[in-house]
């Protein structure tokens, strides 16, 4: 065979050429030589494994791994290059059995090369297909830790230069959105990655993982969310400007706080910070409502805690029936005799609070804070 190398070399090589578009670089010297180089170790390495089956392959797989790699940098899928190793095969079975056939190489012995050149082959694509994946894998990973890096910069507290926001997008591959939303999730420990669009920002390294949802109220997006979010216990912030992101991520991390202290009705799933923005407004500050609660309510503490209790809670109902006392009793699932008795007790001690639209509204803020903290 060895008389024959380099001549099957240039073969091989003007046959990858003809059958591979993407390997056919007449202008790139440089990339063509990498491809003789690699042609010219395939087949000087098996004609060695010939003469000496024990000799060592390492030179070749490490350039084939390298190969590998270069593909995944160039863009490329292993189609092209496995393509252009099926071809080598071929072109060196066809030179193989013109040997046989003018040496006299018995069947056996043909068979047993032909079978040691598809060997050979599978350990090259082997070593590329490694190559390619390592490759494959430090870019995502450094794709996701510019990701990362974009998404602590968007919801740091202290601003961040908006030229910095779209040169990190720009290398992140990001593109920036008008507004977005912060979703945080509740850690369960591991649990794996929600199955999310591409374009949504991630940390779950986070001692409060979250994400960062771009165009929150495009089509479909809150239902794309919901799905991906079906086996997580999540808040999802308001929509608001990019350069905003820290104030949607506050509210979110407020949201899932108070869902988790039942304070907000919550199933167990995604909470949206929009259809709730009362409650969040009303426990933004839950020392100045106790103390705002405490002040207006001050009338009940004459009374025992079960009185107390029933007159906050009949207050409550009327307050939120439009003052319909029939309504009210509805809700509570009593006598309409039951709550006026109740009512006339409510007018002895708060008697002129009543009668103030303010006052109304600030009362039945008071006992809604009554009801829910207690």
């Amino acid at each position: 065979m060895r008389p024959g190398v380099v001549s099957l070399v240039e073969e091989i090589v003007r046959a990858i050429k003809l059958g591979v578009p993407e390997y056919s670089r007449p202008l790139d010297d440089a990339y063509m030589t990498v491809i003789r180089r690699g042609v010219s170790q395939a087949v000087g390495q098996f004609v060695e494994r010939v003469a000496d089956p024990a000799a060592s392959r390492s030179e070749t797989v490490e350039l084939f791994r390298r190969i590998g790699r270069m593909e995944a940098a160039e863009g490329r899928t292993l189609e092209p290059l496995q393509a252009a190793l099926r071809i080598g095969a071929r072109v060196a079975w066809n030179r193989l059995y013109e040997t046989a056939t003018r040496t006299g190489i018995d069947l056996a012995g043909f068979a047993r090369v032909g079978e040691a050149i598809f060997l050979h082959l599978d350990e090259i694509v082997a070593a590329c297909a490694e190559g390619f994946a390592q490759a494959k894998a430090e870019v995502a990973g450094e794709l996701e830790r510019r990701r990362r890096r974009l998404l602590e910069l968007l919801i740091a507290d202290s601003p961040v230069s908006h030229d910095a926001i779209v040169e990190l997008a720009r290398v992140a591959e990001w593109r920036l959105p008008t507004k977005v939303a912060v979703v945080v999730l509740e850690d369960k420990g591991g649990q794996a990655f929600p199955p999310l669009p591409p374009d949504v920002l991630a940390d779950m390294s986070r001692r409060q993982p979250c994400l960062l949802v771009p165009d929150p109220d495009g089509p479909g997006r809150a239902q794309v969310i919901t799905n991906g979010l079906r086996s997580w216990r999540a808040a999802v912030g308001p929509a608001v400007p990019l350069d905003l992101a820290a104030s949607s991520l506050r509210w979110a991390i407020h949201a899932l706080t108070l869902a988790q202290r039942g304070v907000l009705p919550w199933d167990g799933g995604v909470v949206w910070c929009a259809a709730c923005m009362t409650q969040l407004l009303v426990f933004s500050d839950e020392e100045l409502l106790l103390r705002f609660a405490a002040g207006l309510l001050k009338p009940l503490d004459e009374l025992n805690p079960a009185q107390q209790d029933r007159l906050a809670e009949t207050m409550l109902a009327w307050l939120q029936n439009w003052g319909n006392s029939i309504a009210a009793a509805r809700s509570l699932h009593v006598h309409p005799q039951t709550v006026r008795y109740r009512l006339r007790q409510v007018n002895e001690l708060f008697a002129e609070d009543l009668k103030a639209p303010d006052k109304r509204f600030a009362l039945e803020i008071a006992l809604r804070a009554r009801q829910v903290l207690g």
